[in-house]
């Protein structure tokens, strides 16, 4: 089918080149979805004054600003005085951003990718820049991954750290006097430890699709030629 120069051609995907960047477009979404849309909440179990083992909660979500979240009061009174809004600790936006908006784009590009590939299959093997350019971001993006996997993996430890029991001891209306709190339960965190091995996945997706897109490029002939000039006048030995 053509049109406007558009040639389908599906084949494509059934290549190592396409059926990679099908996976790659599978797995930066994932990666999207299982950071992107993480809502999670702190429980505990509060006594003070005029209060007896009162639920109190804390909601956090991405992109994780918890120094920004703060647990409900126990009552309206609150507990005569001694309750102040007590915040969590960490602010741990850039690296969720940085994670998620590059699995956005990457999207993106995998969606553009496949569109040349399989309607302009043509025009990129016979045109040298379309491979470089495919080749260059390619590059990119794998060392982009293995970044923002980095600071992310880094950043989720963080947050288990201060959404766990400890925020006990970093909650100073549960130090006042005649207040008691008790550690209940947080959400668990398995769509996020999901992310980061999404984000593991992508780095070798990407990082060994180089090879495949390599060999469309004009340095796979260059290189090529260059090795049967020099078979054919092989170096002299002094």
């Amino acid at each position: 089918m053509r049109m406007f120069g558009l040639r389908v051609d599906v084949g494509m995907l059934l290549e190592p080149l396409g059926f990679i960047k099908v996976l790659q477009w599978i797995f930066s979404f994932f990666a999207f979805a299982t950071c992107g849309g993480f809502h999670g909440e702190i429980t505990l179990l509060v006594s003070c004054k005029g209060v007896v083992n009162k639920t109190v909660t804390a909601a956090f979500a991405y992109p994780f600003r918890l120094n920004t979240v703060a647990f409900n009061a126990p009552d309206p009174k609150r507990c005569g005085g001694t309750w102040t809004d007590s915040y969590l600790v960490g602010n741990f936006s850039s690296s969720a951003q940085f994670f998620v908006t590059l699995a956005v784009l990457v999207l993106l590009y995998c969606i553009a990718a496949l569109v040349v590939y399989v309607g302009y299959k043509d025009v990129y093997q016979h045109n040298s820049k379309f491979p470089l350019t495919d080749l260059f971001v390619t590059v990119i993006i794998s060392f982009l991954w293995l970044v923002s996997t980095f600071a992310w993996s880094t950043a989720l430890a963080d947050i288990k750290i201060s959404t766990g029991a400890s925020i006990i001891s970093q909650t100073d209306s549960c130090k006042a006097p005649g207040t008691t709190c008790h550690f209940v339960s947080v959400t668990r965190m398995g769509t996020l430890n999901a992310s980061v091995v999404f984000g593991l996945l992508n780095i070798v997706l990407w990082g060994g699709s180089t090879s495949f897109v390599y060999k469309d490029t004009n340095l796979r002939n260059q290189s090529n030629k260059i090795s049967q000039v020099a078979g054919i006048y092989p170096a002299q030995r002094i």
